[in-house]
């Protein structure tokens, strides 16, 4: 499929290969799966990937400006915070610190932008946030991208990254699994385009919803993708899980992911799947 835009290089690694000079004083990450050492310049110049292929988590708007056309993503739904429903111990101290550690004063950003062009509606979840927990704003928040997506007969594309259902909340981090299934399905009868991208991790009440009901299903190279978690799985199974048990590869290999895509692609990918359904 021809691409009708052009396609511009993020920087001096995609053209020439290279990572460009560490800033000084800049801080070294480590990678957890080579244990190589890289200065955040060269991560952030190669999409947070490292060479030997292992992908970082990144925030929600890091990946939104990565894939997005420059300046067009509008936020909506800023003004949506979570409080406290059942006045769980603790709970308040926790959402102050993900904020902190975060910048996000919720584990979702919501908006609207375009892709070469193409309008979409568009949540990314936040690993940073509470790992990406789902509560009653983060279903809230997503549930009115898909309202608004039908308003303007929009696609939807949502970028998981979550550890499941926000216990803080009891039961009504329960409820935005229907909740949010819900908009999905009023968005899917009106004929209208969802694409799911799974990143990592994309578990519990996350996976169990919206994260697996997108008509094209995407995923990141490595993420961890399940519902119950290995150990749980094993006492369950009384057996030992495989290596690749829960990974990308694995749901891939067993049919819940329609492809596997390096995050340096996908803009590309994601344009051609928009394009292909708008008929552009």
């Amino acid at each position: 499929m021809a691409i009708n835009f052009p396609y511009r290089p993020k920087n001096e690694l995609e053209r020439h290969g290279r990572g460009g000079e560490p800033r000084h004083g800049e801080k070294e990450l480590t990678c957890p799966n080579c244990h190589r050492t890289l200065s955040e310049s060269i991560l952030e110049n190669n999409y947070y990937i490292c060479s030997c292929g292992y992908h970082y988590r990144i925030g929600a708007r890091t990946r939104i400006e990565m894939i997005v056309d420059p300046g067009s993503f509008e936020e909506m739904s800023e003004s949506i915070k979570p409080n406290d429903p059942i006045s769980f111990p603790g709970y308040g101290e926790k959402l102050e610190k993900a904020r902190r550690e975060s910048g996000e004063e919720e584990a979702v950003v919501t908006g609207k932008a375009t892709i070469g062009g193409i309008e979409v509606m568009l949540f990314a979840m936040d690993p940073f946030f509470m790992m990406g927990s789902l509560g009653s704003a983060t279903g809230e928040k997503i549930t009115l991208v898909f309202e608004r997506a039908i308003e303007e007969h929009l696609p939807v594309i949502g970028w998981s990254s979550s550890g499941g259902a926000r216990m803080q909340e009891g039961l009504l981090s329960l409820m935005q699994m229907a909740k949010t299934s819900g908009a999905v399905k009023r968005h899917s009868e009106e004929r209208l385009l969802y694409i799911s991208v799974l990143t990592d991790p994309t578990t519990g009440g996350v996976s169990a919803s919206y994260a697996m009901e997108g008509d094209v299903i995407l995923a990141e190279p490595g993420a961890t993708i399940g519902f119950a978690g290995k150990r749980v799985v094993e006492a369950m199974t009384k057996e030992k899980t495989d290596r690749s048990f829960q990974t990308s590869r694995f749901v891939f290999e067993h049919g819940f992911v329609d492809s596997i895509v390096e995050r340096s692609d996908e803009r590309r990918i994601l344009y051609e799947l928009l394009s292909f359904h708008t008929g552009r």
